[in-house]
């Protein structure tokens, strides 16, 4: 296959644009001479001649026209690229594979999305994949998403050399009482005022340990009436009076109205939200815009909740 030497072609460009070697030479700040030498190297990687003498100049052959009319796509071509591998350098393209747990997909991954969109400057392309929040590591670590969302309480140690961990959002957590319930107008309500009440979680994962473990953090143990992990249906079954439930103030915009969400000031329970990347990711332009924007939505969503 013929060897096609950008660097030579484009001193090939020149001359004929600039119409002598001395010129070529002053604008490329190369010597007569090595010009001369770059173009016959050129002429024997290509097997044919590309100059021939007239009078004093050269010029260009029919065989160097050629050449040229083909290398000018190519130029083109890695026109675009310079561009587009600028823009990557600036996060401005690439893409972003994003996972993240329910909530914080419309709470937080598409309001970042959105932000991103109304930049003046183009931003990555990002693919978002609900994933449970305890995925979230296997997922990057198998390298089918970029950066995950997950809660603390899932995170591995900071000592862990496979992923970088950047603290989100601390999201308090509200409980979900029936309408009519007893205590749904009381006055600084606290999580041992609803210690013998039934309460409604997930069965197993994170949902039941963080319940669990916040309403031991107030004294008691919960009683588990009923066992769900999807919003709606925990919701629906507190606005039936089946129970009562801790909800995510990113999650609690499902509620209906006959559902009092109140909020634990004195308790003050919080789930810690959490985006983690492979180690060195973080740098990565593209993934480094994502996480600007996300730490932007949250800072947003911290200063609403203060």
């Amino acid at each position: 296959m013929t060897e096609w030497d950008v660097k030579k072609l484009r001193i090939l460009r020149t001359l004929r644009d600039r119409g002598t070697v001395t010129a070529t030479a002053e604008a490329l700040l190369m010597t007569p001479s090595a010009v001369s030498q770059q173009l016959t190297n050129l002429a024997r990687q290509l097997g044919v001649p590309l100059l021939e003498a007239q009078g004093r100049r050269v010029r260009l052959t029919d065989a160097a026209h050629l050449v040229l009319r083909h290398a000018e796509v190519v130029f083109a071509q890695l026109e675009r690229a310079d561009a587009e591998l600028t823009g990557y350098l600036r996060g401005e393209a690439g893409e972003v594979r994003v996972g993240a747990f329910s909530t914080a997909v419309p709470a937080l991954v598409v309001p970042a999305i959105r932000l991103l969109r109304s930049e003046d400057r183009p931003g990555p392309e990002v693919r978002v994949r609900e994933a449970e929040a305890a995925e979230a590591y296997e997922l990057l670590s198998s390298g089918d998403v970029d950066l995950a969302l997950s809660l603390a309480a899932h995170a591995p140690t900071a000592r862990d050399p496979r992923f970088a961990l950047v603290p989100l959002l601390a999201d308090p957590l509200d409980v979900a009482l029936p309408a009519g319930h007893r205590l749904a107008e009381t006055p600084g309500l606290r999580l041992a005022d609803l210690s013998s009440e039934p309460w409604i979680f997930g069965g197993s994962g994170p949902w039941s340990e963080i319940t669990t473990a916040v309403c031991e953090a107030a004294g008691f143990v919960p009683e588990q009436a009923h066992s769900a992990s999807g919003w709606t249906a925990i919701l629906a079954m507190v606005e039936a009076g089946l129970g009562i439930a801790l909800i995510p103030r990113m999650a609690s915009r499902e509620r209906s109205d006959g559902v009092v969400m109140r909020v634990l000031d004195a308790d003050q329970p919080r789930r810690h939200v959490v985006a983690a990347v492979r180690q060195g990711a973080e740098r990565g332009p593209a993934v480094a815009r994502v996480l600007g924007a996300l730490r932007a939505v949250a800072e947003s969503r911290h200063s609403t909740i203060q």
